[in-house]
């Protein structure tokens, strides 16, 4: 999938002429691609789309004109466009009692380290590769990134309606999975091809 580039960026001012729509659209696009596992880990599969509209958010939202700090921005968020024979995923943990953040983060440790996270496609098991730098011995980021490589036979699979595909958390204090809808198959597959 191509990254962005300054030209992809709409300007400010043309911007919010056409934002509403464009808004709508990709709320529509993330809610489809939107998947909780379990009570309080959600994935947000990412694309060209959600990531052109993150940039044009967060230049509307700092009045960002100048074109270095614009590149900045996307030279930051190209990280989250997959490349070719990937998925790239947003994780959340969502943790709504602000009382017990730090607690159930604690929990969570080790979330992110090779074999917890993985899409399952039949009996075929694709890794989640976390992006390092999101948590510490001691410390967990409530926010991930992720990658998903998937070999041209896990994209069939991932196509073939008759092969069950599920994203699966085996932590040893979260336990969790979830299957994919068939839509949410289908617009996965578009960032494949």
């Amino acid at each position: 999938m191509k990254k962005l580039t300054l030209s992809n960026i709409t300007p400010l001012s043309e911007y919010e002429k056409e934002r509403a729509g464009f808004r709508r659209r990709i709320i529509a696009l993330k809610a489809l691609r939107r998947i909780a596992v379990g009570e309080l880990i959600t994935l947000v599969f990412e694309n060209r789309d959600t990531v052109r509209f993150q940039i044009q958010e967060m230049t509307r939202a700092e009045r960002l004109d100048d074109e270095a700090k614009i590149r900045e921005e996307l030279a930051t968020y190209n990280e989250l466009i997959p490349n070719d024979g990937e998925l790239s995923a947003t994780l959340f943990i969502e943790i709504t009692e602000a009382g017990r953040i730090k607690e159930l983060l604690d929990r969570l440790m080790g979330i992110d380290e090779p074999g917890r996270l993985w899409l399952e496609l039949g009996n075929a098991r694709c890794d989640a590769i976390f992006e390092a730098g999101h948590s510490k011995e001691d410390k967990l980021s409530a926010v991930h990134y992720l990658r998903f490589q998937l070999t041209p036979e896990q994209q069939r699979r991932l196509g073939d309606h008759a092969v069950a595909a599920r994203l699966v958390i085996e932590h040893p204090n979260y336990k969790a999975s979830a299957e994919l809808a068939l839509e949410t198959r289908r617009s996965l597959l578009d960032d494949l091809t």
